[in-house]
């Protein structure tokens, strides 16, 4: 029996579930969640894909982990309470361009403008092999990942964040010391360009939507910003950190990975069953200096509520593996290099060049 087929009954019924909560619709459940043509919705025009990853294998859309992890139970203890348990990843803008390695492999030109952060090469045509070749604009020289979202725009002039963004590795699950790190050419979307308003708000990883000074909780653009130099639009956004184990991706881009779930009769989060490897979740934190009349202000992907954003894994395993350890793991509250201010008995984790000692 083909890969494919044995995983029919079980991830193809999750991916049309998933694709109808985005608003897609048309989707058979005895059809692979792939076809040719657009998807509209909400005014929104989307092409799906007519090319395959050099990756995938056979081209069905699943990049098979090696090797895979499986027989792991959830992470369902509940450690000493630590209060913080996470790093970040400052990285800077690098490029601007109309490509997605993920949903439009090998197809330059194919997607929306995207700002790229991270890797200087990620393209169209990226892979794990050619982003760990590449360099980085992040703080860690082991970072060598790509993160990406679609641009915004005030008018036709781009607005691009202005220096390190804040990119979080936090631990999404109570049992923190169970998290470990991403796999190499672990890949991701985390929400979607054709979602509506209700949609974005509801999402999982919906935390304080658009903002500017005193207004939050935003789907969409304020009308206006305070007009001072210390105002910035900002948006927090967070992504799954459930692993199925066994992809590094899967058609849709989203259903090997999952949000972790309330243990019934606690308040503890939990890795489900089907998706039991507790991963760091990665939060976005971008401003964009843009302030005053927000009327024209809009993203590639089209208003606010389109915001999305991809992630595909390219750190260094062992520079990315002692900061999970040492500040997730750990439970400490650490900068880029690993290091905690109010706990500098801990040390850090890399040293004053962000590199493993």
């Amino acid at each position: 029996m083909s890969r494919r087929s044995k995983i029919l009954s079980g991830a193809l019924v999750t991916s049309a579930l998933l694709l109808t909560s985005f608003g897609v619709t048309g989707v058979a459940a005895s059809s692979p969640p792939r076809s040719t043509g657009a998807t509209v919705h909400t005014g929104h025009t989307m092409a799906l894909s007519t090319a395959s990853s050099p990756e995938d294998p056979d081209g069905d859309g699943y990049i098979p982990a090696d090797p895979p992890v499986t027989g792991l139970p959830p992470a369902t203890q509940n450690p000493p309470h630590r209060y913080f348990h996470e790093f970040q990843a400052n990285c800077a803008v690098s490029h601007t361009q109309p490509d997605d390695p993920i949903v439009y492999p090998r197809q330059p030109g194919a997607s929306h403008d995207h700002t790229f952060m991270g890797n200087t090469t990620t393209d169209a045509g990226s892979t794990t092999a050619s982003l760990s070749a590449g360099g980085t604009t992040c703080k860690a020289p082991g970072d060598l990942s790509g993160y990406w979202m679609p641009t915004l725009y005030n008018g036709d002039k781009p607005i691009l964040p202005i220096g390190p963004q804040v990119i979080y590795y936090k631990a999404g699950v109570t049992d923190y010391t169970r998290v470990r790190p991403f796999p190499k050419g672990l890949r991701f979307v985390v929400g979607n360009p054709m979602q509506t308003a209700d949609e974005f708000r509801h999402h999982r990883g919906f935390v304080e939507g658009w903002e500017c000074g005193d207004s939050y909780f935003n789907t969409e653009f304020p009308a206006t910003c305070p007009n001072r130099a210390d105002v910035q639009l900002n948006i927090r956004f967070q992504a799954p950190s459930c692993w199925d184990g066994r992809y590094l991706d899967t058609p849709d881009h989203r259903s090997h990975m999952s949000y972790p779930v309330v243990k019934p009769g606690t308040n503890d989060n939990v890795c489900p069953a089907d998706h039991p490897v507790a991963l760091p979740m990665i939060e976005f934190k971008m401003a964009f200096p843009v302030n005053g009349d927000m009327s024209r202000v809009r993203l590639a992907s089209g208003p606010g509520h389109s915001f999305h954003y991809d992630f595909f894994n390219a750190w260094d395993d062992r520079t990315l593996k002692a900061l999970v350890d040492h500040c997730i793991v750990g439970g400490l509250q650490c900068d880029a290099r690993g290091y905690d201010e109010t706990h500098p008995e801990a040390g850090a984790a890399l040293n004053a060049d962000y590199r493993l000692p």
